[in-house]
């Protein structure tokens, strides 16, 4: 049965990037009603932060570690166990401060970690997260897909750069952009973004 990794970060319940990557995971579930859905809401229970004990903890084969070093560690290593079991990830997040919140951050901190979703190589870092499929769902007040704002866009940048680190290559992004501009620019990006996750859906 296929899973659907379902992030969003926004501390918003209301927000573009939660609602249309809810309605993505949704779609991409009824092309294959089999599919679950787990949903990680970190707008709403964000992660804690990594810490100095969190960092001891990674660096040392799991039999040294203290009961303390193990606990540090037990959400991180959930979370990186959840992200390998799935088929799909869909990341919602709002582009704030030209990058992504930092509850999602926190997520790839968390996430990102050597033997479990990447390795060390004689040729570099080697993915192990791989076989999936990825959709970021990127909701901006501007407009920062094309024009003059483009090069200030550092989240779906980040998100690509990171996803590929882990072994996911095979992204597509839908922006939800302009939503400062009016309702005329809401409604408009708003239904691109379903026409084009209608789209992402069916050739999934």
């Amino acid at each position: 049965m296929a899973s659907i990794l379902l992030l969003t970060a926004s501390p918003r319940a209301d927000s573009y990037s939660t609602r249309m990557a809810t309605e993505l995971a949704q779609e991409l579930q009824g092309i294959e009603p089999a599919s679950t859905i787990v949903h990680r809401n970190l707008g709403a229970h964000p992660l804690p932060h990594i810490d100095e004990l969190f960092i001891a903890a990674i660096n040392k084969p799991a039999e040294a570690r203290s009961l303390d070093e193990v606990a540090a560690i037990k959400t991180s290593d959930e979370l990186a166990q959840e992200l390998l079991a799935s088929d799909t990830l869909v990341i919602g997040t709002g582009l704030i401060n030209f990058g992504v919140y930092s509850s999602l951050k926190t997520w790839i901190d968390h996430v990102a970690r050597a033997g479990l979703t990447f390795k060390y190589t004689e040729n570099g870092p080697v993915g192990l997260a791989t076989g999936k499929k990825a959709y970021i769902v990127l909701a901006a007040g501007g407009v920062y897909s094309y024009g003059p704002a483009k090069s200030k866009d550092h989240a779906q940048p980040h998100l690509e750069t990171i996803l590929g680190f882990l072994g996911i290559t095979d992204i597509e992004t839908i922006y939800v952009e302009g939503v400062a501009m009016g309702l005329d620019a809401v409604t408009k990006t708003v239904d691109a973004a379903r026409d084009r996750i209608r789209q992402l859906a069916i050739a999934a």
